[in-house]
């Protein structure tokens, strides 16, 4: 017998053997149950996630011999012929390949027409964003006011692409993408019904390969039992996605800890002996990075938290949550530069070395931060101290020059360019802001330069404005005075030029003030 792959052997055949999608099934059949149903649905959704599927079972629902209802029997002819492919009142059209609009019309011609055998007469048009605008229009018609023997399902990826008259004559369903322990367990079930011998972990990794697509998954699971000989095996699965062992990267996240350069790049040698998809590496990374940014935003001992690894929450309480965000923004941003650089491993070797060189000296406030050990030391854990900045700040171009170093910019620096600093202490910095300039504390500035200022100086310095006539000159009226006084050095220069004055006394010319710009 001629094998048939997973995708299509699992199929779902009702409501209930679909994953997820419970907000759309809920809806669905209670229109089915109560005999309120529209004439036209829109499936939204990305790939994999059961928009065809869906619109099948709902053909089904529809034209089951037994009644319309939520529950098809799967056995008359009816669900036998839709289930085969082989029912006559189910069109199914691809927009991709019958785009014209002559198609179209012979389409919506036969519409008028009863069903042959079932209740309905089902169309369902998948990729619907494909048809062209005279397309569009040839459908806009008949789907507005359809026979009531007819029913239009309408599917598609890019809904954003359909016109909004076709969008307000249907009622639209958007599927979620399926999570990842949705599709593991399914995954689990399947493989247990098919007596493939598998592990929790080699299911994790096809979920998280699937990226939130069941289609996918089940594709990835049928490449994985034929690369593991008929069993999925946790290293072959590695091997054929491209992914690299969860030891070998804890390896590399102690490496950052310790800001090991060295131990970086030994691990980043071992990885690479496994010839690893790097941008799955990034993408596994980032995973990471979120879960322990997770952990630090509830709390590592949350109940919420028992889908996360152990050793990454163990992880998440050496990690500083101001590092995590940097290294999450690296290393998202080095996954984007990969197919720029001149190899993949260098890509990735380049975004580890900048997270170490983008380092914060100190972290939460200029706490000391441990540094970790791998499971080959024996002695205590070092502590690498680091002090948090001790610049002292000064009245006038001090506070400037501060701007200048925090790089504020919009509003925020803004705010501080229009303040004068009064008095500051170890952890308070006082400034004064012009009264004229009130309106910037009804904004988040104020906010902003406390987080500015928080990591410059720490944790526990505070910043308080008020507002009143500052004794000093603001920064920003600094600026503006020194800008001036460049301004007439120039214009007194080129005036006072022994050729500007023969060219104006011959011709009689006029200098133009306003054109004159300082080098």
């Amino acid at each position: 017998m001629t094998y048939q792959v997973l995708a299509r052997k699992w199929r779902p055949q009702t409501f209930n053997d679909m994953v997820g999608q419970s907000h759309v099934l809920a809806a669905l059949k209670n229109a089915l149950d109560s005999d309120r149903l529209h004439h036209a649905y829109l499936f939204t959704g990305t790939r994999g996630v059961g928009k065809t599927t869906l619109a099948r079972i709902l053909a089904k629902c529809l034209n089951c011999e037994q009644g319309v209802s939520s529950k098809p029997c799967g056995t008359c002819s009816a669900c036998t012929s839709i289930d085969g492919g082989r029912f006559v009142d189910l069109i199914e059209v691809d927009a991709a390949s019958r785009a014209k609009v002559e198609e179209t019309r012979d389409l919506m011609d036969n519409v008028q027409y009863s069903p042959s055998n079932g209740r309905y007469k089902v169309y369902l048009i998948d990729e619907v964003h494909m048809f062209s605008n005279h397309s569009f229009n040839a459908l806009l018609k008949t789907l507005e006011e359809p026979p009531p023997h007819v029913k239009f399902l309408l599917a598609t990826t890019e809904p954003k692409k359909l016109p909004v008259t076709i969008l307000s004559r249907c009622l639209q369903f958007n599927l979620k993408h399926l999570t990842r322990d949705q599709i593991a367990e399914q995954l689990k079930t399947i493989t247990g019904k098919e007596d493939i011998n598998t592990d929790d972990e080699s299911l994790r990794l096809l979920a998280a390969g699937a990226n939130g697509s069941m289609r996918d998954a089940l594709s990835l699971l049928d490449q994985a039992i034929s690369h593991g000989s008929g069993e999925l095996k946790q290293d072959r699965v590695r091997d054929m996605l491209g992914t690299i062992d969860s030891q070998d990267l804890n390896a590399l996240y102690e490496a950052l800890l310790n800001n090991d350069a060295s131990a970086l790049i030994s691990c980043i040698d071992r990885m690479d002996e496994h010839t690893p998809d790097y941008d799955a590496v990034f993408a596994e990374m980032l995973s990471d990075f979120h879960d322990m940014a997770i952990c630090h935003a509830i709390g590592v001992g949350a109940d919420s938290l028992t889908d996360i690894k152990p050793e990454i929450r163990h992880l998440a309480e050496l990690f500083d949550k101001e590092d995590l965000q940097l290294y999450y923004q690296i290393a998202l941003t080095g996954r984007r530069d990969l197919p720029m650089s001149p190899d993949p491993r260098i890509g990735f070797e380049m975004t580890m070395v900048r997270m170490l060189a983008f380092r914060p000296d100190t972290a939460s406030g200029g706490k000391p931060k441990p540094a970790v050990r791998n499971s080959a030391a024996t002695n205590t854990p070092e502590v690498s101290m680091s002090a948090p900045d001790s610049t002292q700040i000064g009245i006038g171009q001090d506070w400037k020059k501060l701007i200048d170093d925090m790089a504020l910019t919009g509003l925020v620096k803004e705010l501080a360019g229009n303040c004068v600093l009064k008095d500051h202490s170890e952890d308070r910095i006082h400034l004064v802001l012009l009264p004229s300039q009130e309106h910037l504390l009804k904004t988040i500035q104020q906010e902003r330069l406390q987080s500015a200022i928080h990591e410059r100086f720490g944790k526990d310095v505070k910043l308080i404005i008020t507002v009143e006539d500052p004794k000093g000159e603001t920064p920003k009226q600094a600026n503006k005075r020194m800008q001036d006084e460049r301004q007439q050095q120039a214009v007194d220069s080129f005036n006072n030029d022994s050729d500007v004055k023969d060219i104006v006394d011959s011709f009689d010319a006029k200098i133009e003030q306003k054109t004159i710009q300082p080098q």
